[in-house]
């Protein structure tokens, strides 16, 4: 069989085989317990339906892929690997929840940490040297930065660390980190993956099969396993994120250049793909926190990715970095008609500016 395009694959990978009478979807298995002497053995090492959407996520990355139950608990996972007292180099803007779970690790004297300003690559190149894991985003979250991935990755095996970078925004049919030599790809599946605002599920992926036993081991000792029916209802979702991430992508282009002819807007932030936009207001926190509330179809909602479009202002969290605007609101596009979403929030703009 030739090579299939990543929306082939994502719509026929992890299906049961070809057989008469098979169910063309791997069903649920509700089992905290097997029958012993085959490969399962217990409900905390592996279920069939975790398999099924690891095979998916998997072959869309190019690697190997292990379910967690939810983004954090991947997060942490990949953070408890870094040795006692070793460095973790992370961007200054990233997801919150990997920010503060650096932090925490820090303050407990287990690890040190290095904020860096991604889009000054020379100054995260020079961080690399005695670092033990290098976390990026590209794009950032909320910043939407974008950063020399291959030339940090070359710095920092030159140092003998590892790397992991956080693809949630722009999912393996934007962005394959694994073909830049990235070492363990990073994703909150409740966001664009899922697609549907109705699970939390976490995922990394690697080449590296030292590092997969060592996750997946991991994986089993600490519990972070994910829910039977949320694997289920990801591996749906991604049956159809690449039409998701084509509709949400074209109402984001649209929508950044209206954007940034508004009089409401004094900065427009978006990488040229993706469903993720970042404007800042002029008229600051108090314009962000109007906006939020003036519309009907836009959601004020703190996560990301789903087939809705929602939006927050950031800074509304205290554990968000200073260096982010007060005014910047974080959109995510959904697959609405865009006019429809361009009526309701410009409109809302609008009276902003009023």
């Amino acid at each position: 069989m030739p090579d299939l395009t990543p929306a082939t694959v994502a719509v026929t990978a992890g299906r049961p085989a070809h057989e008469p009478d098979a169910p063309l979807n791997t069903p649920i298995t509700m089992a905290s317990t097997y029958v012993a002497g085959g490969d399962l053995e217990y409900g905390r090492y592996a279920n069939p339906t975790w398999t099924a959407f690891e095979d998916v996520l998997g072959a869309l990355e190019g690697g190997s892929c292990v379910a967690f139950s939810s983004g954090m608990a991947a997060v942490a996972t990949v953070l408890d690997l870094v040795g006692h007292g070793a460095k973790v180099v992370m961007p200054r803007h990233a997801y919150l929840g990997s920010v503060m779970g650096l932090a925490d690790l820090e303050a407990r004297g287990r690890v040190t940490a290095t904020l860096v300003d991604l889009e000054d690559t020379d100054a995260v190149v020079a961080a690399c040297e005695d670092a033990a894991l290098v976390w990026l985003e590209s794009p950032t979250n909320p910043a939407l930065e974008l950063t020399d991935v291959p030339r940090i990755v070359a710095a920092a095996h030159e140092a003998g660390a590892y790397v992991v970078l956080d693809n949630t925004f722009a999912t393996p049919l934007l962005q394959r980190p694994l073909e830049q030599d990235v070492d363990i790809v990073l994703h909150s599946a409740t966001k664009m993956l899922g697609g549907h605002s109705d699970l939390l599920l976490g995922a990394v992926v690697t080449r590296d099969e030292e590092l997969l036993g060592v996750l997946r081991g991991r994986r089993s000792l600490t519990g972070a396993v994910p829910g039977t029916m949320e694997a289920w209802l990801a591996t749906r979702g991604m049956r159809t994120l690449h039409l998701r991430v084509e509709r949400a992508q074209s109402n984001a282009q649209a929508l950044v250049e209206r954007l940034r002819g508004h009089a409401a807007v004094e900065d427009v932030r978006y990488p040229g793909f993706g469903s993720i936009v970042s404007v800042v207001l002029a008229g600051g926190a108090l314009a962000g926190d109007l906006l939020v509330r003036k519309t009907s179809l836009w959601v004020h909602a703190t996560s990301l990715g789903g087939a809705e479009s929602t939006f927050e202002r950031r800074r509304r969290w205290k554990g968000e970095a200073q260096t982010v605007p007060e005014g910047l609101v974080r959109l995510s596009v959904g697959i609405e008609d865009v006019e429809d979403l361009w009526a309701d929030l410009s409109s809302a703009l609008d009276d902003v500016v009023a």
